[in-house]
């Protein structure tokens, strides 16, 4: 401000946005109201990954390269083999560059991990504006000139407001809710180098893994009727498929992906049925998809990796042992697995049979008799059995079976028996299963992983890596499971309108927490105890994929 209006009245607004499909960030600064002002803006660089924090280091290259003398756009490449990036703005640069030092990062403080952080400043951007004028700045791998960047925030807001869910019969409040949703949801939907896409688990450090990718992909895909990026998403996985199973996690760096999954490739089996149901698409089924599941089944009954294998006894899916972590209860520091569930795990053993009896169905249209009989002869022996093997008089399932030892620990896990769509209990059982998971484990954000009841019961989920880790799974909140806990409950009560009240009040929260934490978004996971804090990734593809998957489906 100049000296003669120090004490003025200044009305900044900043909008910040991203083209879609682009790698690129845009920054608009507009003078609302107040004097003319002279505007300074510094960028703050590193060159790092999302998992890591960044030191100075001689190794660093400052070096600005401007496309001409006094360009508005320069381009820097920090390290080499990193891709080089480009500014262009509308005002003046001053270059000054420096070295900022010791920024404290108070989450990663509060999670044990480095909170430090040193930044390289190459200057400030310069702008003089008077009330009403605007300036801008543009960062990105490839940059169009700036006239054409300004204008990708129109095209950007016209796009978003095109994503809905294709309801007519929505209340004003459920539309409202609904094209929120499908925004989140449209924010987890990226594409590959080869043109197929994928789903990144969540913002801001999962990159894309299977089992979250196929439980999202009905909710994310299927519910918006984006059937393109569906069936992209399911060739992408089936492309990698090796020894009869999708792969759990494509690293980063493009190595060879990691395949530590049980539950990964079941969930497979039942986003293709989902996919064929919505869209109709029976040529990539058929031709593509059911070959790579067909292969599946085979490698699944006579036995592929980490001791996967269906035991011949009584048709039931086994696995793992103490030392490995194949369920989605998968966190493990160094050689310790803190909720260990070798030997046959309850949702792998719904999943295992809606992948038999989803296979039978596809073998049936494309002709495959000798698969249809196979898969049916497996989950009739599977069918058979689960019960004398998983009901707990109680009132509930046994977590998992390993031999003659039986967990009676209240896990949500049993509630894919109830909601998944082929069944495996009469339905008075399944009434009790999701009377038990209501009563121990239903919160307004989500079910706990585990009864608060339990000596092992952990109710906050704060501290270092090994405390986090430790009660992951151990009472803390996931978001998603609110999905199959609502399925499950409209399930047997036959959708009754009585029950679709009560699930409308039991999302409200959940729709409310589209603005707190990540705004319009939802969280990974939240406390078990109240008042249910937040944690974890602030914007989670499950958790906004099942939440949208019950508003758009369920109730509709």
């Amino acid at each position: 401000l100049p000296a003669s209006a120090a004490n003025a009245e200044v009305v900044l607004e900043k909008t910040l946005w991203m083209p879609y499909g682009r790698n690129t960030t845009v920054v608009r600064y507009r003078l609302l109201s107040g004097p003319e002002i002279v505007l300074h803006a510094r960028a703050f660089l590193s060159g790092r990954d999302y998992h890591h924090t960044h030191r100075f280091n001689p190794d660093f290259h400052p070096t600005i390269e401007r496309r001409e003398p006094d360009s508005p756009c320069f381009t820097m490449q920090p390290y080499p083999g990193l891709p080089a990036f480009s500014f262009a703005f509308d005002g003046e640069f001053h270059a000054a560059g420096a070295w900022y030092y010791a920024f404290e990062h108070a989450i990663e403080q509060e999670r044990g991990l480095d909170f430090q952080e040193d930044a390289y400043c190459p200057g400030a951007f310069v702008w003089q504006l008077a009330p009403g004028q605007e300036a801008t700045l543009a960062v990105g791998l490839e940059l169009d000139d700036l006239p054409a960047l300004r204008a990708t925030r129109e095209s950007e807001i016209a796009r978003r407001a095109q994503l809905s869910v294709p309801f007519a019969d929505f209340t004003a409040s459920d539309a409202n809710a609904a094209g929120r949703l499908a925004r989140a949801a449209d924010q987890f939907i990226v594409q590959r180098k080869d043109g197929l896409h994928t789903v990144l688990a969540g913002y801001h450090w999962f990159s894309d893994w299977g089992r979250d990718t196929m439980i999202a992909l009905p909710g994310l895909c299927l519910s918006t009727q984006r059937f393109a990026e569906a069936r992209s998403i399911l060739l992408s996985f089936a492309q990698a498929a090796s020894e009869g199973m999708i792969p759990n996690r494509f690293p980063d760096a493009g190595e060879i992906p990691d395949y530590n999954t049980i539950d990964a490739t079941l969930w497979f089996f039942h986003a293709v049925a989902q996919y064929l149901e919505r869209s109709g698409d029976g040529e990539t089924v058929d031709k593509v998809l059911y070959p790579v599941l067909r292969e599946c089944i085979q490698w699944h009954i006579k036995g592929t990796r980490f001791g996967i294998m269906a035991d011949p006894e009584d048709g039931l899916l086994r696995g793992g042992d103490d030392r490995t972590q194949l369920t989605w209860m998968d966190a493990k520091v160094g050689d310790v697995c803190f909720t260990p569930r070798a030997g046959k795990p309850v949702e792998i053993q719904a999943l295992w049979f809606n992948a038999l009896k989803t296979t039978m169905v596809l073998a049936d249209r494309v002709g495959d008799r000798a698969t249809k009989v196979l898969c049916g002869e497996w989950s009739r022996r599977a069918k058979a059995n689960f019960a004398t093997q998983f009901w707990n008089e109680a009132g509930y399932c046994f977590d998992w079976v390993d031999g003659e030892e039986r967990n009676a620990q209240i896990r949500p896990n049993q509630i894919f028996v109830v909601s998944l769509p082929h069944r495996l209990l009469s339905r008075e059982q399944e009434a009790r299963i999701v009377a038990t998971v209501e009563r121990e484990l239903l919160t307004p954000f989500g079910l706990r992983s585990l009864s608060p009841n339990d000596a092992q019961y952990r109710g906050i989920y704060i501290g270092d890596q090994w405390q986090r880790d430790s009660g992951y799974h151990q009472g803390t909140v996931w978001g998603w499971l609110l999905g199959p806990f609502l399925s499950a409950y409209l399930r047997v009560n036959r959708s009754s309108a009585r029950s679709k009240i009560q699930v409308r009040q039991w999302m409200k929260p959940m729709l409310g927490h589209l603005d707190q934490a990540g705004i319009g978004s939802i969280s990974e996971i939240f406390d078990g105890d109240e008042p249910h804090t937040p944690r974890g990734c602030i914007a989670q593809a499950w958790s906004v994929a099942e939440t949208l998957r019950v508003l758009g489906d369920e109730l509709n």
